[in-house]
């Protein structure tokens, strides 16, 4: 047996790692290895080895949270941007982990969550059109911002209803610019603002929030909540409303206008149809 086989078997039986024999010896780790392959480690040893790996990765992934945490500003209070940009993301939006994302057609909700963003987080966003549905996406990958809006979006929910009504107002002109249309069809009489969200109790929560600004709604189950005739569609346009450049998809192969209207513009006109009192049979309503 050459001395350096019996020097690799001797320092292996004494627990060296392979680096440690390496380095004990100054010759290459292949040749090291040829000799004290057959030589498992103690289990003592590989529990310290475990030990110093999971300790090497705590200080990284502190290290990379506290670069993350560098990124972006918490906040305490509510104001009427950061209830606005909870709820884009709470209702066209995605909130992980490791990430948070918002979806839209409309490239004015899509500059409006940036700007939004942007003033708490300095995060790049990455930008991604689908060419077939011309969905854009803008999404920012860092996980401590995630886990923190992850943190306010359950607080907002909670306590939405207790705030003042102008970040009631934001929270509400978040839901109906994404989930929100307009329906009006003259001639059937089908004058309507609609809302979708599969969370039942969000539509709970919208439509008590109506009822602040004196808005009544119906909620159809499983999805839907609806407003209908003229003196709400005409509170909902003063007190709400859509927000300029918000429009329909013009472009889908069901659209009865066959172009991209605003929103906003659809319901002028769904109130503007209606018959004024003492025409066609609408009477003035006397109160005694």
């Amino acid at each position: 047996m050459s001395a350096f086989k019996k020097r690799c078997i001797e320092l292996r039986k004494k627990d060296y790692t392979l680096s440690e024999i390496v380095k004990a010896t100054n010759r290459p780790k292949t040749s090291v290895y040829y000799h004290i392959q057959q030589i498992p480690l103690s289990r003592h040893k590989r529990q310290l080895i475990l030990e110093s790996y999971r300790h090497l990765a705590f200080k990284l992934s502190e290290g990379r949270r506290a670069e993350n945490e560098k990124c972006y500003k918490r906040f305490s209070e509510w104001d009427l941007q950061s209830v606005l940009l909870i709820a884009h993301l709470l209702f066209d939006g995605e909130i992980h982990r490791g990430k948070c994302r918002y979806h839209s057609r409309s490239l004015t909700l899509i500059e409006r969550v940036r700007r939004l963003v942007q003033r708490f987080c300095i995060t790049r966003p990455k930008i991604h059109k689908n060419q077939q549905t011309g969905v854009v996406s803008i999404s920012y990958y860092n996980a401590s911002f995630g886990r923190y809006l992850e943190e306010k979006s359950r607080e907002l929910l909670t306590h939405i209803r207790s705030m003042p009504k102008e970040l009631k107002h934001e929270f509400l002109k978040a839901f109906f610019d994404d989930e929100g249309c307009m329906n009006f069809r003259k001639n059937e009489s089908d004058r309507k603002i609609r809302g979708y969200q599969k969370n039942i109790a969000i539509l709970e929560t919208i439509r008590d929030l109506l009822l602040d600004f004196s808005i009544s709604s119906t909620i159809l189950k499983p999805n839907e909540i609806k407003i209908v005739g003229k003196d709400n569609l005409m509170k909902f346009q003063r007190e709400i409303g859509f927000s300029l450049g918000v429009r329909i998809n013009g472009k889908r192969s069901n659209s009865i206008w066959k172009q991209s209207l605003e929103k906003r513009e659809i319901l002028r006109r769904a109130i503007a149809s209606f018959n004024p009192v003492g025409s066609n049979g609408v009477h003035r309503t006397v109160h005694n």
